[in-house]
């Protein structure tokens, strides 16, 4: 009886030094159990929709609802409208001449005042001085033009301001916008390959929570902005920390959930809330129409979620990847308890742990 006690533990010691000498996870076959369980059958007696699993959707799915902001704000931020050369105030012109000291081109087929153009201003002063009157006396088509050389003059519908308007992304910088919103998404690409790796190494909930407190860190900083060059370094930044917590919330919602709920997670779940944060974003973009403030309308938000770490465990899949098995264990007894269910002395097996961890090694390294 005592050697047949002793057999796992033998054969276990036996698996980790032969996998120290040759690597082959098919080698392993012969020392792990008979019947190696999987997790969901080891976790089956939580059931699949308890207040635990309830609790957990909800949670990590309202923790994608910022994303649904941040990731179409530019949209607003960086709206571009209409505008035309400002002509100085102190401008000694007639009403006539400053009426028309714009010139017009087409534009959609009407002839509308010029974004980038207007009549060279010491030729309208001359013309004004000598009591001139333009289309009688003086053929506009033959007045020499300029550049905005005093800036420009925009519309305050529908924005009072933008970023575009804060800084003049217009005509020679007109290109500056666009690059705004594909630095973001920079950002989110460099994300996409990072969040993974991380959250590999430190924990899903560990990223999760990083990412999220950058998202919203950067985002508040955005809002004291006082360049172009500082608010696009900034919104990379975001992208990054957009997709990454994105990222980690799907994945540790798909390894806390049960088979059935986790395949509603990953359709519903999620998307619905990322549109439901972007259905708010031009609602919240309709009542606040100065770029500060709407960002930092769209930023505050993330505060919200601090208390979310309390509420939200660590992935026990990722915990028993790490050898961490009794906080796995701990995890899980406390769904069990939430949910009204007994749950076992000992729910994962030492030995067999072990035996995966390193039948998962060898077939990586191999």
């Amino acid at each position: 009886e005592r050697r047949d006690e002793r057999e796992p533990v033998v054969r276990a010691q036996r698996a980790r030094r032969w996998c120290c000498r040759c690597p082959d996870a098919a080698q392993l076959r012969f020392f792990a159990p008979a019947a190696m369980r999987d997790y969901d059958e080891l976790t089956a007696f939580l059931g699949e929709w308890g207040p635990f699993q309830r609790l957990i959707f909800f949670l990590l799915s309202a923790s994608i609802i910022p994303n649904g902001f941040s990731g179409l704000s530019a949209v607003f931020l960086a709206g571009t409208p209409e505008h035309r050369c400002r002509v100085p105030a102190s401008a000694n012109l007639s009403g006539e001449w400053r009426n028309l000291s714009i010139p017009l081109e087409e534009r959609e087929g009407r002839q509308v005042p010029s974004r980038c153009r207007r009549y060279r201003l010491e030729a309208l002063l001359n013309f004004s001085a000598l009591h001139l009157q333009p289309g009688r006396d003086v053929n506009l088509s033959q007045v020499e033009q300029e550049k905005c050389l005093d800036g420009w003059e925009y519309s305050r519908d529908p924005y009072l301001s933008t970023i575009v308007t804060e800084w003049n992304l217009v005509c020679d910088n007109d290109w500056k916008s666009p690059l705004t919103t594909s630095l973001f998404f920079v950002g989110v690409l460099v994300g996409s390959f990072i969040s993974g790796l991380l959250s590999d190494k430190f924990g899903r909930k560990n990223v999760l929570f990083a990412t999220m407190g950058i998202q919203t860190g950067f985002s508040f900083l955005q809002v004291f902005s006082t360049s172009w060059e500082m608010f696009s370094a900034l919104f990379l930044i975001v992208g990054m920390g957009q997709i990454s917590n994105y990222v980690a919330a799907f994945v540790l919602g798909t390894e806390i959930l049960g088979k059935s709920v986790r395949i509603i997670y990953c359709t519903l779940g999620v998307c619905i809330f990322y549109a439901f944060g972007y259905m708010l974003l031009p609602l919240c973009a309709y009542f606040f129409r100065d770029w500060r403030t709407l960002l930092l309308v769209l930023t505050l938000p993330g505060l919200l979620y601090v208390p979310l770490w309390w509420f939200i465990p660590e992935s026990p899949r990722w915990l028993l990847s790490q050898g961490r098995i009794q906080e796995a264990e701990a995890i899980i007894k406390k769904a069990a308890k939430k949910n009204g269910v007994q749950a076992p002395a000992v729910i994962f097996d030492q030995i067999e742990v072990n035996v995966h961890m390193i039948s998962s090694s060898a077939y990586f390294s191999s």
